[in-house]
């Protein structure tokens, strides 16, 4: 590959800005938005693989199908998942697209809906601990409870379904999104973690009942493809220590040691900054020549130029 390649996971603000802009035309503003930024990327010589979180149009879809049942059939999780990334990967896919026409760029997109493997026997399915769908009463948490969902209370919110977040193992289609990439393509992948399957006895891929995170997929995808860089858009244009406490202290440029230290001492919340930064010491890890960024969508280029953004690099 003769240009730089960059995987560019793409937080839930980059889809939904706030809870009164979660209808799709909303949705395609904010990917437009983003798009934009990541043109700038490509514009830069970058070679781009998208990947992108789905956990709102999961909760969506999942809403549906209670309303809707008994009069239309359920979906099954691993079926919305597929669903969910063909939907937001043409909206980015078009998004990208119609940039791409306004400045001249000869560049096309392909989103690939994406497989990701699992251990069957992964112990997050005795224990699951992802929240899906959207918050609930407490009568309404024993309904589900009667369906047989785990369901807990999530710090003075309501209550939510909990489904298991199994360590993701290997990409599936990671050799098409490498030859697409080897072909001049933008991609988009892995949309909201994967769709996680296991091996059966016979080796045969099956769906589970259960969702990846997105920044560990992320992760594993941009240490097997050996990225130069693993970039991470959030709400933010830098990772602090001390979040939101008087001695907050924004990181501008950090060592994967200093990362792990951090990480170890409890810095990054495992409710916000914690699993990106997980992901990113995995992927530091697996790729020694590889380096990382954290900002916002409209920083990228800035944080590019060493202007803003949290850089971490290698020891």
């Amino acid at each position: 590959m003769s240009k730089p390649v960059a995987v560019v996971a793409i937080g839930g603000n980059s889809l939904i800005k706030d809870k009164q802009h979660e209808d799709v035309e909303s949705q395609v503003r904010a990917v437009e938005e983003t798009c934009r930024h990541i043109a700038e990327m490509i514009v830069r010589g970058w070679n781009v693989v998208v990947t992108h979180g789905n956990g709102p149009q999961v909760g969506f879809i999942l809403r549906r199908n209670e309303l809707a049942y008994p009069e239309v059939h359920a979906t099954p999780l691993d079926v919305i998942g597929a669903d969910t990334q063909g939907a937001i990967g043409y909206m980015i896919a078009r998004a990208l697209d119609n940039e791409f026409k306004r400045r001249g760029i000869n560049r096309s997109v392909a989103a690939v809906v994406t497989q990701v493997l699992v251990d069957r026997d992964d112990p997050g399915f005795k224990n699951p601990t992802k929240g899906i769908g959207s918050f609930t009463s407490k009568e309404n948490a024993d309904l589900f409870a009667q369906q047989g969902w785990v369901v807990k209370e999530d710090a003075g919110r309501g209550w939510r379904r909990m489904i298991a977040s199994p360590i993701p193992l290997k990409i599936i289609e990671r050799d098409a999104i490498e030859q697409l990439i080897r072909s001049g393509f933008i991609v988009v992948a892995v949309g909201g973690g994967g769709i996680p399957v296991i091996e059966d006895e016979q080796g045969m891929l099956k769906g589970v009942f259960a969702v990846i995170d997105k920044d560990r997929a992320s992760s594993l995808l941009a240490s097997g493809l050996k990225a130069d860089l693993f970039l991470i858009s959030t709400a933010v244009d830098k990772v602090a220590i001390h979040f939101n406490q008087p001695d907050q202290r924004w990181l501008d440029r950090i060592t994967l040691s200093e990362a792990k230290k951090l990480y170890a001492e409890g810095h990054f919340l495992s409710g916000s900054m914690g699993p990106k930064i997980e992901a990113i010491i995995a992927y530091l890890e697996a790729n020694r020549q590889g380096k990382a960024l954290v900002t916002r969508p409209e920083s990228i280029a800035e944080a590019l130029d060493g202007k803003t953004g949290t850089w971490i690099v290698q020891d």
